[in-house]
């Protein structure tokens, strides 16, 4: 049960109107009113008051109302990488279909203009890197579980941070075979170039 519904509950068993709830905890009687209609919530003092008043623990009172709270913040989680994924994607996307066209029609001033784009995918790709970090995900299962909101057991934990150090060999492998091959293409446009002046 929500606290707002609680509180009305209780009060009403108690025999008080919003007026003499709202007078026993100093406040007024349209803010009992926002509490029991959800529109606002009581600060830690008068949740310690409500406590006292209706001789009930504040975890009772609360209780409902802190699994939604996890539920929402959980869910805002997600979206945010889901959002920094998406924006990733899209980065991604325009620097890997805009490389050749700049390079094309500008020649190295083109380069010189898809910089920034590739700036900002490494950006994006920090930010991703980063909420994974916070929420302590690195395999693909985590992640696949993280945005579906769900959580893996302690077993099924244990076996992916297991798998954590082959995943950073791979990435450290993948990583230097993607400065090669970077490297060789900019060696590649700058003998090019050196040609074509």
């Amino acid at each position: 049960m929500e606290l707002g519904q609680q509180l009305k509950t209780r009060r009403t068993a108690a025999g008080m109107t919003q007026d003499d709830l709202a007078e026993k905890l100093y406040v007024t009687r349209q803010t009992v009113s926002n509490w029991e209609n959800g529109k606002s919530y009581p600060d830690i003092h008068s949740l310690l008051m409500l406590s006292e008043l209706f001789h009930v623990s504040l975890d009772e009172l609360i209780k409902g109302d802190l699994k939604t709270m996890k539920e929402k913040v959980n869910q805002s989680e997600i979206d945010r990488y889901k959002r920094a994924g998406n924006v990733f994607a899209v980065w991604m996307f325009v620097c890997l279909l805009s490389v050749v066209p700049l390079y094309k029609w500008l020649g190295t001033l083109g380069l010189a203009a898809w910089a920034p784009l590739l700036a900002a995918m490494i950006y994006s790709c920090c930010k991703v890197e980063k909420i994974k970090k916070e929420q302590d995900i690195h395999t693909y299962r985590e992640i696949v579980a993280f945005v579906n909101g769900e959580k893996l057991d302690e077993i099924e934990k244990a076996r992916e941070s297991g798998k954590r150090p082959y995943q950073n060999a791979a990435k450290l492998l993948v990583g230097a075979a993607a400065g090669i091959l970077t490297a060789w293409l900019l060696t590649g446009l700058w003998a090019l170039l050196s040609r074509m002046l």
